[in-house]
């Protein structure tokens, strides 16, 4: 019997819902492969996200070097300490890799971070309560040196480690830096740690200074183990370009120690140094006081100026060398004509020379302008004619910017408006100017008339790439006088130091002749009136040397000093100039005035000779050879043949076999550093000049890599060491000469002093009270100190 068909509802029902499940199920397998994403999301990228893992590659910020390459601001490994706080982190309890105990680690870290305990305890249990994995200490914690770091694993502290780091390092600690500035690591919105220059150059050229990070990209499983045969992707960090600049670190250090002495011994308010090669205008040197060690910031207050370059003052009696080159181009100069020194009148205002209106009686016009008198810039204002005047006043780029590679340039401020200014103007008061104006206009005096522009930055050049973004080079800022009235006047200005009436005496140098002009200014006080007392002035000396081809030019200012009864302003001045100027001179290989011409020849190629011929050949021309080694044949040599050297001069010979050590005594740094070169030693050289010591001694064989103490001095410093040992081993000749020297130079008093005079007087200041000028001065000084 045939059975009847019965549809099944259910089942059908069934085969559809699954059916549908499937074919839905499979166009999301399609649509889903042809996408790649689901409910907007990249697969891909959240696989990526899983896998891929990215370390960053920190890029190292560009070095801050001085002309010669030396560093003056690099980036330097140091340490940032973590504190793992997650008890996960520990396997073995006996071994814990987690901080234990708060309290007992606070009390440890703070014997070596710069934290009180309880704040220590305090980020340690904010972690702990927030279920963090570590903490950090903020800027507390980072920047750590390896010797502290070594100090602080010494404790054995669970849960301490330390990640490497890289810190901003000044090694010449004071040098520049009000110019060159610092740079702090800071914290962004992303949590990103990064160095950012906050001041001085640093800050000025942080964008080109700051480097690219990089990165590498790899692939690992969900345990964080690298996949094999995964390729990873390098991004190479890109470092920041460095800054070279035009300053001498050795002219630097020159001056920085001079300052510092004069800035112990004389406590001044404010003092201000700048060095600068007159023929192409590059600054070589530039610094003032107060100052900061960057590293630390210790020193620094709430004046973050460039003052070289960013503070207006009245230049003094330094102003007279550019009033004189205007008479002298003009035609208006006669040095043996005579004038009636002590006061001069003009509409009712009457200004004085600096001895209380005293004066010398009729003098000439080249005395008057060795004793720094006043009186004599009037008249001789009168034979130039004021308008004519005000016109070489603006070639000589007062009273409006250099135009040098640093932001925030003053002006200054020349008066212009009453023929009492102009007056004024003529010798240094009432208008102002800045320092690196007094630079800009004394380069066309020291190079033939011709006037450059003051700059700093040498280059930028980019290590990795070699890349130069910036090149400067020496720009013509004008020529106001011709090259005969440069001449003229630097000859005149060297009188005033050689003259027996001459203002600046103190400046004469033992080798070189100087041409310059001291400046006494007075210094508004409070209540924007001139300040009185003999302490209350700016003293300045603007000078270069040697005269008749000056290579070096010096501005320096010192305000306010405190002066011993015996001494007056020029003094402090002085000991900074003569000492810079003397040792500069001789560290750049200038020969001095009276030095006899030193035989020379060309060295030849000794290689492949005999030590011992060559050696003897060599002192037959006055030469000493000094063997780098034991062998006999020399492999290599310095100087490079066809160089040529003077007699007294040193060849270095390397050889086969161990080193040996010379007596190191004398050689310069440049010769140390050849031995250094060729011997394959490591010479640590400490301070500047000539070498005094040595840690091993005269033939003392040295494994490669065993250190070398080398201690240089200046022949200032060896001579104060002498005086310092006592008179035993100076002759007694020496001591009477100085002390007659020292006699003659005390009794000048007022003669040495520049615009006010040695006593107090209540004479001053020079400019009558109630007078036009007296009150345009103080409109002047209220308009540029703000008061």
């Amino acid at each position: 019997m045939k059975k009847k068909f019965r549809f099944q509802w259910g089942a059908f029902l069934l085969f559809l819902i699954f059916a549908g499940l499937f074919f839905i199920l499979a166009l999301r397998i399609v649509t889903i492969q042809a996408t790649g994403s689901v409910e907007g999301q990249e697969l891909a990228a959240k696989a990526a996200a899983k896998y891929s893992q990215e370390e960053v590659l920190s890029a190292e910020r560009g070095k801050i070097l001085d002309r010669n390459g030396e560093v003056i601001a690099e980036d330097t490994l140091s340490y940032k300490l973590v504190a793992v706080i997650e008890e996960s982190a520990t396997q073995n309890p006996e071994d814990p890799n987690h901080v234990v105990d708060p309290e007992m680690t606070a009390q440890v870290l703070s014997k070596y971070l710069d934290m009180e305990e309880s704040e220590i305890v305090k980020i340690l249990e904010a972690g702990i309560e927030k279920d963090r994995y570590q903490v950090e200490f903020g800027s507390a914690g980072r920047e750590i040196s390896h010797t502290k770091m070594m100090e602080i694993k010494e404790e054995d502290l669970p849960g301490i480690l330390f990640v490497r780091d890289l810190k901003r390092l000044y090694p010449n600690g004071s040098f520049a830096s009000h110019l060159i500035g610092f740079a702090l690591k800071e914290e962004l919105e992303d949590g990103q740690i990064v160095t950012k220059g906050k001041m001085g150059l640093e800050a000025i050229h942080d964008e080109v200074l700051t480097g690219k990070n990089g990165k590498m990209e790899f692939d690992t499983d969900k345990w964080g183990y690298l996949l094999p045969n995964s390729d990873s992707i390098v991004t190479p960090a890109i470092d920041g370009s460095n800054l070279q600049l035009t300053l001498d670190k050795t002219l630097q250090n020159f001056l920085e120690d001079a300052m510092n002495n004069v800035q112990e011994e004389y406590s001044p308010t404010r003092m201000i140094a700048v060095i600068a090669d007159p023929k192409t205008g590059e600054i070589l040197a530039m610094t003032q006081r107060p100052t900061f060690n960057p590293n630390t910031r210790e020193g620094l207050s709430d004046n973050w100026l460039n003052e070289s370059i960013e503070l207006t003052i009245e230049p003094g009696s330094p102003m007279k060398m550019f009033t004189l080159a205007s008479a002298i181009q003009e035609g208006k100069w006669d040095p043996n004509a005579y004038y009636n020194s002590g006061s001069y009148t003009l509409f009712g205002t009457t200004i004085g020379d600096h001895n209380g209106r005293r004066g010398w009686g009729s003098i000439t016009f080249l005395e008057g302008f060795q004793r720094s008198s006043n009186v004599s810039m009037a008249y001789l204002l009168e034979r130039i004619g004021p308008e004519n005047f005000m016109k070489y006043v603006d070639a000589f780029g007062f009273g409006k910017k250099t135009g040098i590679d640093l932001p925030n340039e003053s002006s200054g401020t020349i008066l212009n408006n009453f023929p009492v200014e102009r007056l004024t103007t003529a010798f240094g008061q009432g208008s102002t100017v800045t320092p690196i104006q007094m630079i800009q206009a004394a380069s066309a005096i020291a190079n033939d008339g011709t006037m450059m522009k003051p700059y700093v930055i040498d280059q930028i050049k980019n290590p990795d790439t070699g890349e130069v973004s910036v090149k400067s080079e020496p720009e013509k800022a004008g020529n106001p006088i011709s090259a005969e009235t440069a001449k003229k006047v630097r000859e005149i200005l060297a009188s005033t130091v050689t003259s027996e009436h001459g203002s600046g005496r103190p400046f004469a140098l033992q080798d070189y002749t100087v041409a310059g002009k001291t400046g006494t200014a007075q210094i508004p006080g409070e209540d924007g009136r001139y300040m009185v007392g003999r302490n209350n002035y700016l003293y300045s000396f603007l000078g270069m040397a040697p005269a008749e081809n000056p290579e070096l030019l010096i501005y320096i200012g010192v305000q306010q000093p405190q002066l011993p009864l015996d001494e007056y302003g020029s003094i402090p001045v002085s000991k900074i100039f003569t000492s810079v100027m003397e040792n500069g001179l001789k560290y750049m290989n200038i020969e001095p005035e009276n030095a006899e011409t030193a035989k020379t020849f060309k060295v030849e190629d000794y290689t492949g000779k005999s030590v011992k011929d060559i050696t003897t050949q060599l002192a037959e021309q006055g030469i000493e050879a000094v063997p780098a080694g034991k062998g006999d044949k020399v492999i290599a040599q310095y100087p490079a043949k066809g160089e040529t050297v003077a007699e007294g001069a040193k060849v270095i010979l390397k050889t086969e076999g161990v080193p040996q050590l010379p007596d190191f005594t004398g050689w310069s740094k440049r010769d140390l550093l050849a031995f250094q070169s060729l011997s394959g030693l490591s010479l640590e050289i400490a301070g500047q000049g000539f070498a005094v010591s040595q840690s091993l001694s005269q033939g003392a064989e040295v494994a490669p890599r065993e250190p070398i103490v080398i201690q240089l001095q200046t022949p200032e410093e060896s001579f104060n060491q002498l005086m310092a040992d006592g008179p035993e081993g100076i002759p007694d000749a020496d001591i009477e000469s100085s002390s007659e020297e020292s006699t003659e130079q005390d009794g000048q008093g007022e003669e040495l002093d520049g615009n006010a005079g040695f006593e107090e007087s209540a004479e001053e200041p020079v400019i009558e009270e109630g007078s036009i000028v007296e009150e345009s001065l103080e409109e002047t000084i209220t308009e540029e100190t703000g008061e």
